[in-house]
């Protein structure tokens, strides 16, 4: 079954916390993972890894540099599953 909106957004929080400690609640639709959340280029492969398995999506590495904000990433794994 796939997740909502809100379940990816939530899911991506916790990868994003794991992996750099960043309040789960401060990773929203519109903050940018460089500009707002100051996440480097190799946390981000982490994050898109983690991503890819804990959702069942592939995250092509081309994709990546397309998502810019969390709300970006929350669209790309809503759409690519199933």
């Amino acid at each position: 079954m796939a997740l909502s909106k809100d379940e990816v957004l939530a899911g991506l929080a916790e990868l994003v916390n794991d992996e750099t400690g960043i309040a789960v609640e401060t990773v929203e639709l519109d903050k940018s993972f460089t500009d707002d959340l100051d996440i480097d280029s190799i946390s981000m492969m982490t994050i898109v890894v983690n991503a890819e398995e804990k959702f069942d999506v592939k995250i092509p590495d081309e994709e990546v540099k397309n998502l810019k904000t969390v709300g970006d990433a929350v669209d790309f794994i809503v759409n690519a599953q199933g």
